[in-house]
């Protein structure tokens, strides 16, 4: 039997259920939303899953009978098999307004179901978004602060050594991998983006060369961490930029990666303005990129993206799991002084650098030091993020911390 691993999204999920009548949870495939549902509310909530096709006929056919059948409190889990059921919970629920934690819904896909929500459930439900683990859920320490949030860095209880974060990237987020130490993980991720291309890349989009769309999986995925040229990567694969496009949407709706967008300010520079992508997962990108080894992992070619994509995607999932829209962004000049993350964060932005040596010197703080001259009091303290288990202060309002405080 998995165990279960406690989830920094709890409080948020607690609060909107005490304060909505539905609540709707989205995110990847596996990333644990029935799981976590069952376990916060599973004694006092009915629970029927919409993705078998007798059940989805079911709902489809005699909406107010199903719903009937199985009346509030209840966990409709793949609401998006039955999206017009959810005119009929609109119902339903504007009979008791009042009543909070009514309905608890989730869905995998977020193009479809967030406008579906957006149409039928209206200032009725909360939606939140549940990614695979942080490593702060990883660890037992859900709830910790960022290091921007809190008076001076805090000294972090968890040790990570080099090689494990290594180790601990090819393996990914995913809940059922990081429960089950004994799953091969290559035979698991090779199932997922099966699983993942059959369902859902299908359904959204009607992609007729799965063969064509891995290619450009992989091709992504090498990309990682990098700027994103459109022009650049459908000339490579042979296909239009307009396909490229799509295939991006895809993978945004079903959260399989994020979109980085430069951020911009009035300081008299001229500033790239193509995005960078990110997987959510580093297993999915590993996996992905034909790393099969920590060796290969930590001294290859995919090492910096590696490093930089966890950072990111450690505080994305933080964000995230709190109920908020994480505000993050990079920030480069055309002369190519770059800034590989910055948050907003009271009003103020936090810039990032991201470092492959567990040794950082004075000279990372660079381009986080000429970013705080042209932003000045808009930028606050700045870190440079590495694997290794050093804290340091490498200049002014500069400091080197490891990747496991985060």
């Amino acid at each position: 039997m998995n165990r279960y691993i406690q989830r920094s999204l709890e409080e948020a999920l607690r609060r909107a259920v005490d304060q909505f009548p539905a609540v709707v949870l989205t995110g990847p495939r596996q990333s644990g939303k029935t799981t976590t549902l069952k376990h916060l509310f599973g004694a006092e909530y009915g629970y029927v899953s919409v993705e078998p096709p007798d059940i989805r006929a079911s709902a489809e056919e005699d909406p107010r009978g199903f719903l009937e059948l199985h009346p509030p409190p209840v966990i409709f889990d793949e609401i998006q098999y039955a999206p017009s059921l959810l005119t009929y919970i609109k119902e339903r629920i504007d009979s008791r307004r009042e009543e909070p934690g009514q309905y608890l819904l989730t869905g995998s896909q977020n193009l479809l179901l967030v406008q579906n929500v957006s149409e039928s459930l209206a200032g009725r439900a909360a939606v939140l978004r549940l990614l695979p683990l942080a490593a702060r859920e990883v660890f037992g320490r859900p709830f910790a602060p960022l290091p921007w949030e809190t008076e001076g860095v805090q000294t972090n209880p968890v040790s990570l050594s080099y090689q494990s974060f290594w180790k601990a990237a090819l393996r990914g987020a995913y809940p059922e991998l990081v429960a089950n130490p004994e799953r091969d993980i290559g035979l698991w991720h090779s199932s997922y983006v099966q699983t993942y291309l059959e369902r859902d890349v299908r359904s959204l989009r009607q992609v007729g060369d799965l063969t064509q769309f891995q290619s450009f999986l992989r091709a992504l995925a090498a990309r990682s961490a990098q700027l994103l040229g459109l022009t650049d990567l459908a000339r490579d694969l042979g296909v239009a930029v307009n396909t490229v496009k799509a295939w991006l949407s895809v993978l945004e709706a079903t959260y399989q990666i994020i979109i980085l967008r430069p951020y911009f300010a009035n300081v008299g520079k001229r500033l790239v303005k193509t995005p960078k992508v990110y997987f959510t997962d580093l297993g999915l990108l590993c996996h992905l990129t034909g790393i099969s080894d920590a060796r290969h992992a930590s001294a290859g070619p995919m090492a910096g993206p590696i490093m930089e994509t966890a950072v990111l995607t450690e505080i994305y999932k933080t964000i995230t799991h709190r109920g908020l829209d994480p505000q993050i962004y990079f920030w480069r000049t055309s002369s190519g002084s770059e800034v590989d993350i910055v948050v907003e964060h009271a009003g103020k932005i936090v810039p990032i650098e991201v470092k492959l040596t567990a040794t950082p010197r004075p000279a990372s703080a660079a381009a986080i030091r000429t970013l705080q001259n042209d932003l000045e009091d808009k930028a606050m303290p700045g870190y440079v993020i590495h694997p290794g288990d050093v804290t340091l202060p490498l200049a002014p309002n500069v400091t080197a911390i490891p990747f496991c405080a985060l």
